[in-house]
């Protein structure tokens, strides 16, 4: 087995755990301030226990259905969120276990060359068509980057990704019809190629911050072999079994950590917030349009449950350019991404140019769907 830059590698190492490589993937030592996994040995990640004790608290309450109004509502909306996403959670720490074991080199000549426009389509296609909750592609979207994935790959793959995979097509058909189902997964993928290019573009003038872990392909790179290759280390047995979930969990503590925030934060403003308050105020004007984008922004809701909220602002509301802000924003906005990004890229200009480049031609195309839904 080789890196990417041709030196043997006696054993497989993992960013937060195992055996550690003395540089990185193309040279240059590695950062020592923060692990990819979020603190230092020994500190204990307080946001992620927090958040996850008060997730397990409000799942427990929600059998137990006993207490005050308010932490009933909390419990109910915590079991009912974990109940939709945990497939995708598990899904995902198994796909970033099972990327960790594949070879830079493999991964980018797969996703194609970052700064070009087949790069860029074939992470958007990468990302439509895996199917994953917007949770589980979030960890594999993370793990893509420390891999090599250019950030305009990045973000095409997070934008076209996280309601577009086939099994919520098919719920959205069944809530919404075929013609705006495939509108809005079309009009994602363009919003994804283009956020893609003008993200690669500007890395490529110096406004934007390169990915350090990107790793060229080497000239003849043949994929077959190397995949053969990397199968050994992913073929299902005990011991790359145990492998993926050690690197899949460690790997996935700094995004779990978000996540767990972002059910607690849901599951409060579900408690205190009166939903009369949101559906009085989403018809389909420009104020019902950004309040739609503030409380998408605002509230984590998994992909399975954002799909029937958005059928409800269209079919109820009126209103199809709000639901597929909705939808969107869960990629364009969100701030379980935002504070994902910035963990992973360690970058406040790599992490914004998600939002501000994708937010204006999401309210353009929701504005111009509006017009044409009334």
């Amino acid at each position: 087995m080789s890196d990417c830059c041709g030196k043997k590698e006696p054993v497989k190492p993992s960013c937060c755990g195992g055996e550690e490589e003395d540089s990185s993937c193309c040279g240059g030592a590695q950062e020592e301030e923060e692990s990819c996994c979020g603190g230092g040995k020994g500190r204990i990640d307080w946001l992620l226990w927090s958040s996850m004790a008060l997730v397990v608290a409000g799942i427990v309450g929600h059998f137990i259905g006993v207490g005050p109004g308010w932490w009933l509502t909390f419990s109910h909306g915590s079991y009912e969120l974990m109940s939709k996403a945990w497939w995708g959670l598990l899904l995902g720490i198994v796909a970033v276990g099972v990327i960790g074991q594949v070879p830079n080199e493999l991964v980018g000549s797969l996703l194609g060359r970052g700064g070009t426009m087949n790069g860029i389509l074939r992470a958007t296609f990468a990302g439509t068509l895996l199917d994953l909750c917007n949770h589980g592609i979030l960890m594999v979207g993370m793990q893509l980057y420390r891999k090599g994935a250019s950030l305009g790959q990045t973000i095409a793959f997070l934008v076209s990704s996280p309601w577009n995979s086939l099994s919520l097509t098919l719920i959205l058909i069944a809530l919404i019809g075929w013609k705006w189902t495939l509108a809005f997964v079309g009009l994602s993928m363009v919003i994804g190629i283009i956020s893609g290019w003008v993200a690669d573009l500007l890395v490529k003038a110096g406004a934007l911050p390169a990915n350090p872990n990107s790793c060229e392909v080497p000239e003849g790179y043949r994929v077959r072999p190397a995949i053969k290759e990397a199968w050994q280390f992913v073929k299902p047995n005990g011991v790359n079994a145990k492998k993926i979930a050690k690197d899949g969990l460690s790997e996935s503590k700094m995004i779990l950590r978000w996540i767990f925030f972002g059910i607690v934060l849901a599951g409060g403003i579900r408690a205190f917030v009166p939903d009369d308050i949101f559906s009085q105020y989403f018809g389909p004007s420009m104020v019902g349009l950004l309040l739609t984008l503030l409380a998408a922004t605002v509230i984590e809701v998994c992909s399975e449950g954002s799909s029937p909220i958005a059928a409800d602002l269209l079919n109820r509301a009126g209103a199809p350019g709000n639901a597929f802000t909705f939808l969107m924003a869960g990629a364009a906005t969100d701030y379980t991404e935002i504070m994902v990004l910035r963990e992973t890229t360690r970058s406040w200009k790599a992490t914004f140019a998600l939002p501000l480049l994708t937010t204006p031609q999401v309210l353009v195309v929701a504005w111009v769907l509006n017009q044409a839904g009334g």
